[in-house]
Order: C-alpha cells, then structure tokens, then sequence
C-alpha cells in the first residue's frame, strides 16, 4: 500500500504496519488510521503517521527504553476495548517531543497497542510519577568553529 507523506514522500507500506485508534489521539480525534514508520533498524524512534492527513506525524518511542520502571496499567474494560488476553499481548508507545533543549516523553499519555490486531488507545494515567514532559533526552548545542 502507498501512503502520501509530507515528510518522507510516497512510502510504500506493509499493511501490518497500519494501526487503528478507534477514538483517535487525544486532540486529534477525527484521526483513526496510522502507520508506524521505522526509519532505520537500529533506531528507537519511530514515527506515527496518520493515513488521513499526510502532514500529521508524531515522533514515538518505547518507553522502556528510557524509563526502567515505567508501566501503564490497563483496566479490565481497556483490555476489553483491545481484545488484549494479557498485557504483555500488547507494545507501549509514548509521544517524543522537543521541548527547549531536551527530547522529553509525555509518560501520562501512552499509546497501547494490540499487537494481534493492531487496533490501539491512548490512555491517560493518574500516577503522579510520570508527566507528560520527561527528559528522555538532552540536546546539546552545535559546535562552534574557533578561529
């Protein structure tokens, strides 16, 4: 399947690719479709591209990665909405963003996604421990030539 992309051009995408948000994104509901692009295979971003507006993409990571002891507990009716037998059936991403000098992780907000069905949320997490805007990364300053 060929997909129009602002960023990447034409991508030619395997269909197992393509996830499904039932209720959208938060803030971008009328958004349902969306493949997850790899870049490289050694890379840990990835991108979520919307299959509806070619121009909306978001920058995801596993936040595992990051994070030793992160979790985003599903309830019984999650699990329910996602045809999940048991959490581990299922691959955590949150949203990357850049914010100042720093690659932060919005925690609060996982994307849960089915990976048996890829059919996906996003959940909105109490727990205090996590924020939607966790340094996962510091970006440093461009070099400067000294004359």
């Amino acid at each position: 399947m060929n997909v129009h992309t602002t960023r990447f051009g034409m991508v030619n995408l395997d269909e197992n690719r393509i996830i499904t948000f039932p209720a959208g994104l938060l803030g971008f509901s009328n958004y349902k479709k969306f493949a997850l692009l790899q870049p490289d295979d050694q890379g840990v971003f990835f991108w979520l591209q919307s299959l509806e507006s070619p121009e909306l993409a978001f920058v995801v990571t596993d936040p595992s990665l990051w994070v030793s002891d992160y979790e985003a507990p599903l309830r019984p009716e999650q699990m329910d909405e996602l045809h999940l037998a048991k959490p581990s059936d299922a691959q955590v991403f949150v949203i990357v963003n850049k914010y100042g000098q720093s690659l932060t992780a919005n925690l609060q907000g996982p994307l849960i996604v089915n990976l048996a069905n890829q059919q996906a949320v996003q959940l909105v997490l109490a727990d205090k421990r996590w924020t939607t805007r966790h340094e996962i990364v510091r970006v440093n300053e461009p070099a400067h030539a000294v004359a």
